[in-house]
């Protein structure tokens, strides 16, 4: 690695600090001073005011906003970022066991968008103006106009309510206990609707990228050239012109993920996915803020 390009990494790392501490004071500040405290929800109608205000000493939910600030920034410099009153352990455990099924749930969508998405693209590239170009083009179109929480909502009704084909929501059946490849298929009737859900806007970008880069690098000289020589244009388009049309496919995938972990928060939230996003949406209600 070049020294102009580490001092570029560090200088970009450093110009972060003051933002990603910004959001981290403005979030803080804006949760504590709503109404409230997860003592109060955490415990419902029972208890005295003595054993709230005892368990606000003991959280240390007594201190002024300020105060509890300057803790939070220290544990987090120590590597502590804070204690879960909902579930009784600290908050970086709490993350750390809700990661897999986000991880999962994002892996399988991305994986299945990105190679679906690139098989359309080829196909409509070479089919241009055709029935099925134009029929695949649509799908795009609504699958970037179409929210997702929408696009769950439909499902569900379809594919669990009406149909009763699918489970709507957890990600194993609670009321029986799978083993070996049962155990897999019950997944994976689990992650159906959730994947299509989180799968689509992903899919619609990465059909329509490689049904433009396709259309271009088949335009080229070295793709009619291939053509004058007798190669079919499958083989053209598979064997020379596919590896460069995937250049900005490959770049896309890459930034996307963030906004495919966005979209994976509502999904989570839509079909109860035991995941970050599902996390994160409980906390809220529950005040469980560290």
């Amino acid at each position: 690695m070049s020294s102009h390009l580490t001092r570029y990494i560090l200088r970009r790392l450093l110009q972060a600090v003051p933002l990603l501490l910004g959001v981290i004071v403005v979030n803080f500040t804006l949760i504590h001073l709503a109404p409230g405290d997860p003592i109060t929800l955490l415990a419902g109608d029972g208890g005295d005011t003595e054993y709230f205000e005892a368990m606000r000493a003991k959280y240390g939910l007594d201190r002024p906003v300020t105060s509890q600030l300057v803790l939070y920034l220290r544990g987090i410099l120590r590597g502590e970022f804070g204690y879960s009153y909902a579930y009784g352990r600290p908050v970086f455990e709490v993350i750390f066991a809700r990661l897999p099924p986000t991880l999962l749930l994002m892996g399988v969508s991305l994986a299945l968008s990105t190679v679906i998405g690139m098989w359309l693209g080829l196909v409509t590239a070479r089919r241009a103006r055709s029935v099925t170009d134009r029929s695949v083009l649509l799908v795009t179109l609504l699958g970037y106009g179409m929210p997702a929480f929408w696009l769950g909502q439909l499902l569900v009704l379809l594919f669990a309510v009406r149909l009763g084909w699918l489970p709507v929501q957890g990600m194993e059946n609670a009321r029986e206990e799978y083993r070996g490849l049962a155990r897999a298929i019950d997944l994976l009737r689990h992650l159906a609707l959730p994947v299509a859900t989180l799968s689509l806007l992903h899919l619609a970008l990465i059909t329509r990228l490689t049904r433009t880069g396709m259309r271009e690098e088949l335009s080229k000289d070295y793709a009619r050239t291939a053509h004058a020589k007798g190669l079919s244009t499958a083989r053209v388009a598979t064997r020379h012109a596919l590896r460069n049309a995937l250049l900005p496919v490959v770049t896309v995938v890459g930034g996307d993920i963030g906004s495919l972990f966005t979209g994976a928060v509502l999904t989570e939230i839509i079909f109860a996915w035991p995941g970050l996003g599902r996390l994160l949406y409980d906390a809220t209600l529950n005040r469980d803020y560290p």
